[in-house]
């Protein structure tokens, strides 16, 4: 194996989204930092002790460590991950909040383990789908993708539900299986999809707030009325960072699933567009180095990063323009949230552990 250098506008694009990313939750975190802990800076200090400084770290052990260990172990990492899951659901480890069971009560921290779950699933479905025959490889994929649709339901998670089956869907479409699997999955999908939605009033409720954002502005609609506002107010070139209003308790989630609609205030049209060009360059170099490496089991994993990164960009996005339902997911990189920081950065150190050692 031919070691190569660092993709350096890999690594350039990720420093560029972390410093955007925490120059947006400095000014978006103000407010609510204030009024909890009279602390101006206690959320920003908050994600970099136990987000930043953590994921820098477990990503450099990421970007060290030889590939076919983590093929090795990605089984374990992945039994692991679904029992963290399922512990969210056991009193005394969870952390209930707007009624649904997703983060773990580890004390002094919470922890959404769905994050790390999403690293789980392309590790461990780029090892069997490397490794197994076409008609294993389809029973395989379908046992992995029912155990976490039907956790994810659980938890009432279908935003993470959504980014997690696109990316799997895209890794299966890749690893050279029959088209008409491919489309069996999708079709089995619309059909759980449209069950999802009959049988779940408050998921019914979304959407009906999706397409009607009128009928119920200060209620069921309010978060993506206000949304729009506050992306609406920033115009052309924004108020200037740190100037916005809309921060100041308008806009729920302002500082995590929303952040981006604060930036919109704040930077403007021009400013928000930069932001979606660096994501935009991140998937094309992503997209490099999967063309590059010929290790099916490498091009499958960074594939599968590339599809998560760029899938919950634009979900996060499309949703805080009005384009998708609100899903409540992160904003990759940029929005507040120790969990998602750690997992993405994960995710780099592998990629740029990939475009060192790639076969070329």
């Amino acid at each position: 194996m031919k070691k190569q250098k660092t993709d350096v506008f890999l690594l350039v694009t990720i420093i560029l989204l972390l410093v955007v990313g925490f120059l947006a939750l400095a000014t978006a975190s103000i407010p609510l930092s204030l009024k909890l802990t009279g602390n101006a800076t206690y959320y920003l200090f908050h994600q970099i002790l136990f987000g930043l400084i953590p994921g820098l770290i477990l990503g450099f052990i990421a970007f060290k460590v030889p590939l076919n260990k983590v093929k090795k172990f990605s089984i374990y990492f992945f039994i692991f991950s679904i029992i963290l899951m399922f512990l969210v659901f056991v009193p005394g480890f969870s952390k209930s909040e707007s009624g649904a069971n997703r983060w773990l009560n580890l004390g002094f921290v919470s922890m959404q383990p769905s994050e790390f779950l999403k690293l789980a699933v392309i590790f461990y479905l780029a090892t069997i789908l490397d490794d197994q025959k076409n008609r294993k490889k389809f029973l395989a994929f379908s046992i992995v993708l029912v155990l976490v649709c039907s956790v994810l339901i659980l938890q009432r998670d279908t935003g993470t539900l959504f980014v997690i089956f696109v990316t799997s869907l895209a890794m299966f479409f890749c690893s050279k299986t029959p088209i008409k699997q491919t489309l069996l999955i999708m079709a089995t999908a619309a059909v759980g999809f449209f069950a999802l939605i009959t049988f779940s009033p408050y998921r019914a409720q979304r959407i009906f707030s999706f397409l009607n954002p009128n009928a119920d502005v200060l209620g069921a609609s309010y978060h993506i009325n206000q949304s729009l506002i506050t992306i609406g107010s920033g115009g052309l070139l924004g108020s200037g960072l740190g100037l916005g209003m809309q921060k100041l308790g308008f806009v729920p989630q302002g500082m995590s699933d929303s952040i981006f609609t604060i930036l919109a205030e704040e930077v403007g049209f021009i400013g928000c567009s930069l932001l979606i060009i660096l994501f935009l360059f991140f998937f094309f170099r992503v997209v490099v180095l999967a063309k590059k490496v010929d290790n099916q089991y490498l091009k499958l994993m960074t594939i599968g990063i590339g599809s998560w990164i760029i899938v919950q960009t634009f979900v996060n996005i499309g949703a805080m323009t009005g384009m998708v339902p609100l899903t409540g997911i992160p904003l990759p990189f940029i929005s507040y949230g120790g969990s998602h920081l750690i997992a993405e950065l994960i995710a780099c150190g592998v990629l740029l552990n990939i475009s060192k050692r790639h076969i070329l």
